[in-house]
């Protein structure tokens, strides 16, 4: 059976479709990744322009994942507070770290320009907040981001200057990037896959890989037709790996997360709304997020299910969600409303690592992957080069299995977020 994208927006407008074959009979090659998302498609770029003979293989079709779902917001920084890997790692090495996830959006930024991807990338972010205490933990944050990390492109907003670019009583001041964005998350990926064909890379579509023979330069992929040898191997599934990897799927949850996609508002209405074209999320625990589309419709995200199915009458509880925030959105309907899962670890932070000498694995950027997964292809081929010093900085990050084992895990996660989910309303 054609494996297709889920019915979204994204999918909708999409540039191309990139056609691969299924993965039939034995091949070999210098790396072998798994997964076609940004990780595993930059991965599989970088080893290619460093001469290696890469070859992708993705269960599904380019971008199915988060890479062509999520809500296309680029952002600085982790999933986690820098404080969290200053723990954890130390200051020095968490501003290593930091300075890596802005160099994550100039990689973006220029695999967009040296590509000539259509993406709809766009620059400017606001960081909401909708009670007092909020605003003051954006103050503190924006004091600790310049002191400590040397990062000077934020603007702390008060309700006025909120308002001035975006047509909502809801927020009463916010934190502004300039650096920070939002793109077309599909788009990107499809992007990245042609830019990876034209280098030299193989990618193989429909072909979910069943499992690994790990040995010393030697591992073999096994698909349902074929296999793939190769020296090293890359995991590179992130909330769609599964069981895949017994060692590392106890360190992440799939998270369901969701968005609505409006009808076309027209210009003059979708600039009335949000005059600078910023994206904007709000700072609560299960947070709202929203954009606009380069066709005029409101992109509006928000809700999360820890069982991964889907909300019931899910474009209405979207579509209600948005009205909170811009009531007089109430003639519009909801043209699309999608979800998928992002991958979280317990602490919000990154989990990069190796596996023995040969297998290497990126996953849990815990909604904050859009520019991080660009930055975990670069040191995942950096580490198969031999030069570990950036990637290894990473495995100082702590990273706990979840609780409860693979039976219980869902539901303690469920019973821990209601803190946050209480602290949200507070």
């Amino acid at each position: 059976m054609k494996q297709t994208h889920t019915h979204s927006y994204y999918a909708a407008s999409a540039n191309r479709q990139i056609e691969c074959p299924i993965l039939e009979g034995s091949q070999c090659a210098d790396v072998c990744v798994v997964g076609a998302g940004i990780t595993g498609l930059s991965a599989a770029l970088n080893l290619a322009e460093r001469g290696y003979k890469v070859t992708v293989i993705e269960a599904n079709v380019v971008g199915w994942g988060a890479s062509g779902r999520s809500g296309g917001q680029m952002l600085f920084g982790f999933g986690c507070d820098m404080s969290v890997i200053e723990k954890s790692a130390g200051k020095i090495a968490a501003k290593a770290m930091w300075d890596m996830s802005v160099e994550a959006i100039d990689i973006l930024r220029q695999r967009v320009e040296q590509h000539q991807i259509q993406c709809d990338l766009q620059q400017g972010h606001l960081h909401a907040a909708i009670k007092p205490r909020q605003m003051h933990e954006l103050e503190q944050w924006q004091g600790s981001l310049e002191q400590d990390y040397a990062y000077g492109s934020l603007s702390l907003w008060d309700k006025q200057k909120v308002q001035s670019n975006m047509a909502s009583e809801r927020y009463i001041g916010g934190l502004y990037d300039t650096n920070s964005g939002h793109i077309h998350p599909l788009n990107y990926t499809l992007g990245l896959a042609k830019a990876a064909l034209e280098a030299g890379v193989t990618i193989y579509t429909g072909s979910a890989v069943t499992k690994v023979t790990r040995k010393s330069k030697a591992n073999i992929c096994h698909t349902e037709h074929g296999n793939v040898k190769a020296n090293q191997v890359l995991f590179c599934g992130n909330a769609y790996l599964g069981k895949l990897v017994p060692e590392i799927s106890n360190k992440i949850m799939p998270v369901g997360t969701y968005i609505g996609a409006t009808q076309p508002l027209g210009k003059e209405r979708a600039k009335a709304l949000i005059s600078n074209n910023m994206a904007v999320a709000d700072i609560n625990f299960v947070l709202d997020y929203f954009r606009m589309s380069a066709d005029y419709r409101m992109l509006f995200g928000g809700r999360v299910s820890y069982s991964t199915l889907a909300p019931p009458n899910l474009t209405q509880a979207m579509r209600q969600r948005m009205l909170n925030v811009f009531p007089q959105l109430a003639d519009v309907k909801m043209d699309y409303a999608w979800g998928g899962n992002v991958a979280i670890t317990m602490n919000r932070g990154p989990h990069f690592g190796q596996l023995g000498q040969d297998v290497y694995f990126a996953q849990g950027f815990s909604g904050h992957g859009i520019a991080a997964t660009g930055l975990a292809g670069k040191l995942l081929a950096e580490a198969v080069a031999g030069q570990t010093e950036r990637f290894d900085l990473f495995n100082q990050i702590n990273h706990l299995p979840f609780p409860g084992g693979t039976l219980f895990k869902t539901p303690a996660l469920v019973l821990a977020m209601a803190w946050y989910r209480l602290r949200d309303m507070l």
